[in-house]
């Protein structure tokens, strides 16, 4: 699969981990908004938002080693948090290690998410080829 991140020659790109745009075609993956549960679906973290930022990209690694493919692969992330704030400014050195392939990315503060004690869910659209 041909995946290019999209480089604009913006300063801008030289402060974040993501690309504004990614081109793919082949095969693509797109996960369900993967939270900060266990394998027993318990909710790991409740108030932390650096340990549930954590388990969530941990989630995200166990469906990517499934689909034997990785981090480097991915085209887009879509991050929700219930505090845009305590995300950017606790979580950043967590994080930015997944967008080692620069894919491009959406952050947005949402009300509250499925369960109450969630903080944050994290959706990835994939290359599979």
């Amino acid at each position: 699969m041909a995946r290019t991140a999209l480089i604009l020659g913006k300063p801008l790109e030289i402060t974040v981990p993501f690309s504004l745009g990614v081109t793919s075609s082949g095969r693509l993956l797109h996960t369900a908004g993967i939270t900060a549960r266990d394998a027993e679906g318990e909710v790991v973290g409740e108030g932390d938002m650096r340990a549930q930022v954590a388990q969530c990209f941990a989630n995200l690694a166990d469906i990517l080693e499934h689909a034997a493919t990785s981090f480097d692969k991915v085209v887009k992330f879509t991050i929700f948090t219930t505090d845009i704030d305590r995300f950017n400014r606790d979580t950043r050195d967590i994080r930015f290690p997944y967008f080692s392939g620069r894919p491009a990315a959406t952050l947005v503060e949402v009300r509250r998410l499925v369960d109450p004690r969630m903080l944050v869910e994290i959706e990835a659209i994939v290359c599979l080829d």
